[in-house]
């Protein structure tokens, strides 16, 4: 399986969060494997496998590493019956001890001057534990290949439940993206219209400041501070490169979610201090708008590896 961070993947969206599971069998055992992820910070992979088999561990901790970015994963190795139709066998161990014990109880007979009807062994096949039905024991070197090469089909089922759930997630924050990018040239325009009533503070400004007595210096600060609050060019030329940004990043190959989630917050900061400059109510209400979409995009943007 090839890994979604490694260059020539095709460009796509994948989901923190997913589910699959599969069932297989070889060598007289069945199993399944389930592996289920939701968000996360970053990758965290929890294993449950059976007794015995912890030297598989590390290989499927590696494996689901090279496959999966972050999330919070868990991984679950089930076995189930071995072949219905295989023959009871014997129990070495229990046997021995029955027939230790037989020895013991005819001896002590024999010295009390008891005779004792001799043992059948159809009689200590029927003593409990001495016949065992079911699968053969485990041996992990017979499963281990048939139980890693299902693993990678369980990985492809898993990616693949990721990527349906992916494409949705980058269908919504494109839409998002596009709908900052025509707030930000609404915002534009908005800043552009207001120009002549920012013009009448200037002049209403000067004329306070110019009488009698003017101090030249007050008067050069309050202009400059006004002057830069009433710009907002910058905020705006900074919208549109993340605007740029979020739109490579949703078409580009790898794990984006952490670009994304950095790239909303200068979204934020830029659309606060859009606000925080309005100086008009129009301006003002498309600065919360845009508010409102990138606050959006952040709770979309939590579930994207």
């Amino acid at each position: 399986m090839v890994n979604p961070s490694k260059p020539g993947r095709t460009p796509q969206i994948l989901s923190m969060t997913g589910f699959a599971s599969l069932r297989g069998a070889a060598a007289g055992q069945e199993w399944l494997w389930e592996l289920r992820a939701v968000n996360g910070k970053g990758f965290d992979l929890k294993t449950r496998l059976p007794e015995g088999f912890e030297p598989l561990e590390p290989v499927v901790r590696a494996r689901i590493g090279a496959d999966v970015a972050r999330g919070n994963l868990s991984l679950s190795l089930k076995l189930g019956k071995g072949n219905p139709g295989e023959s009871p066998r014997l129990n070495p161990r229990v046997l021995a001890e029955v027939l230790t014990a037989l020895k013991e109880i005819e001896a002590t007979a024999s010295a009390r001057g008891l005779s004792l009807a001799p043992s059948r062994a159809s009689d200590i096949l029927a003593l409990r534990g001495v016949q065992e039905a079911g699968p053969l024991p485990l041996d992990l070197e017979a499963l281990r290949d048939p139980l890693l090469a299902d693993l990678e089909t369980l990985l492809s089922a898993f990616d693949g439940v990721r990527a349906g759930e992916g494409a949705a997630l980058a269908a919504v924050l494109s839409a998002q993206v596009a709908r900052v990018a025509e707030l930000t040239e609404a915002a534009a325009l908005a800043a552009e219209a207001r120009r002549p009533e920012v013009a009448a503070q200037l002049q209403a400004m000067v004329a306070a400041l110019t009488g009698p007595g003017a101090d030249a210096a007050r008067l050069t600060q309050e202009l400059a501070l006004l002057a830069v609050k009433a710009d907002v060019t910058e905020e705006l030329d900074r919208l549109r490169a993340h605007v740029a940004a979020a739109r490579a990043h949703l078409a580009g190959p790898g794990p984006v979610g952490r670009k994304l989630e950095f790239l909303v917050q200068e979204f934020l900061r830029e659309a606060n201090t859009l606000c925080s400059k309005a100086g008009s109510a129009a301006l003002t209400a498309i600065g919360l708008d845009l508010k409102h979409v990138i606050d959006q995009m952040r709770e979309q943007i939590q579930n994207v590896e």
